[in-house]
């Protein structure tokens, strides 16, 4: 019976895994498939989406190459398969026919479509040099010219821009995961025939997902019964794909972009302005908000912060068996106009302090703090906090301060991290330590060290007032 219980839990810690695992575990290939159309993404709906072209630009694509010239990154040696597709001229075409506002036409081969005409024009010839036609044989039609050449190419490939994982191991059972996300840059570029003018120039970057998740169990089962099992997958998104998304972006913005400044038009001028353009320009504001690693960045707090803190406050000083007691604190925050990275915050709190049964002392204190914060465009930003202040003892107000045990000066110094639930809430976690510049907080001196407390608070904080940017706004309006 307890063989059968072992059994049944290893089976169920190997089940807990797979099922802790990803979808693409349940999807694995265990036939050959047939050929089938390529994968589309978000392309072909995107470009349903846009509005239908007056005319249709004929444009030219002489070469849209990989710019990088990176290899694949290889862990036992060099590899010389590059990273990315040679073929981006290829993908870049079909963009073009697919979005109906374009016509390509051939010049990446032009050599070998020109000789065709050659063969066409020889062979007709002598067709009628041979007297096989009474009638002369047509001229072939011009080649179309275009009134518009696409350049740009593939300028960048960051491999490696996040990696991490994680895994967890408990008397031989265990999973872990790991992952890496690499990012693509793409150009592009049309310029005038005509006169050579660049008319404009867009680019889009596309980021790459691996990720490799696993589950092994490593047990004794029985005596001489050892039960080892593993499982897991490897997932590798297509550099190809994502190369193929990154072109297919450009194409879409260089459309909208030539509508907003009219380099071409809609078969219906209310589209002009229409859902599609706004829509996009819409996403360009918010794209100024977004950083490298798609994170939205914005000024989320107001000038004034109003703050309620709680936690526990732990003694040490010259009593033995300091216990932790509760501890509260009201904060002030205010950010200054210019930088929202500092901020200056006032503290008034209550402490309990004490040490088994020898001392148990209420303190309350107030503080002048500077505030630095490491993300502070972030939902999530550590911060530093460092200043001063004073500590009063309770039953103050009720005698005269007649020691100065009584009124200590102390220095305080913290780390702590918030996270913004709205652009007006905050929740906020903060480890601090109390530092005083004299051994009189427990009125008793003893060994060449100061009495100090560090305390572990959590709270939320409100904002008030306007961000640095509607600050920055109002000043740019007066201006």
């Amino acid at each position: 019976m307890a063989s059968l219980m072992q059994w049944l839990r290893a089976g169920l810690m190997v089940g807990v895994g797979l099922l802790a695992s990803c979808a693409p575990y349940f999807h694995q290939p265990f036939a050959s498939t047939p050929a089938r159309l390529g994968a589309e993404l978000r392309a072909n709906s995107d470009f349903k989406s846009l509005p239908a072209a007056q005319q249709r630009v004929v444009v030219a694509v002489y070469k849209f190459r990989d710019q990088t010239g990176q290899y694949k990154p290889s862990a036992n040696g060099s590899s010389f398969s590059t990273a990315l597709t040679q073929g981006a001229t290829s993908i870049l075409l079909r963009a073009l026919e697919e979005s109906q506002w374009f016509d390509p036409i051939e010049r990446e081969n032009l050599g070998n479509l020109l000789n065709e005409r050659k063969i066409i024009r020889s062979s007709r010839a002598e067709y009628s040099d041979q007297g096989g036609g009474k009638q002369q044989q047509p001229l072939l039609p011009p080649l179309l010219f275009a009134g518009v050449l696409l350049e740009g190419g593939i300028i960048s490939y960051d491999a490696n821009v996040i990696t991490g994982g994680a895994g967890l191991r408990y008397f031989g059972a265990g999973a872990s995961g790991q992952y890496r996300q690499d990012r693509v840059t793409v150009y592009l570029r049309a310029i005038s025939t005509s006169n050579g003018k660049i008319l404009k120039t867009v680019y889009t970057t596309k980021t790459i997902l691996s990720q490799q998740v696993d589950a092994s169990l490593f047990r004794f089962v029985k005596f001489k019964r050892l039960l080892e099992t593993e499982t897991g997958f490897t997932y590798n998104e297509p550099t190809e794909m994502a190369v193929k998304d990154a072109i297919e972006k450009s194409v879409q913005s260089l459309i909208l972009e030539g509508i907003h400044e009219g380099l071409w038009t809609t078969r219906n001028p209310e589209d002009q302005n229409g859902p599609a353009l706004k829509a996009y320009l819409n996403e360009k504001k918010e794209n100024l908000n977004i950083d490298f690693l798609d994170r939205t960045l914005s000024d989320r707090r107001g000038h004034l912060g109003v703050g309620l803190l709680a936690g526990g406050q732990h003694y040490a000083g010259d009593y033995k068996g300091a216990v932790t007691r509760p501890g509260a604190e009201v904060t002030l925050r205010y950010t200054g106009p210019l930088d929202n990275k500092f901020s200056l915050a006032v503290n008034i709190g209550l402490s309990q302090l004490a040490a088994a049964n020898y001392y148990q002392q209420t303190f309350y204190h107030a503080e002048l703090c500077g505030l630095y914060r490491l993300l502070p465009r972030d939902k999530y930003t550590p911060y530093l906090l460092a200043g001063g202040g004073f500590i009063v003892k309770e039953g103050l107000e009720r005698r005269t301060i007649s020691k100065g045990s009584d009124y200590l000066p102390h220095l305080v110094a913290g780390v702590g991290m918030e996270y913004m639930l709205t652009n007006r809430i905050g929740l906020s976690a903060v480890l601090n330590s109390h530092y005083v510049l004299s051994d009189n907080l427990d009125d008793t001196k003893q060994g060449k060290y100061n009495d100090y407390y560090w305390g572990a608070m959590g709270g939320v904080t409100f904002y008030i007032g306007g961000t640095l940017n509607r600050v920055k706004s109002q000043a740019n309006q007066k201006k």
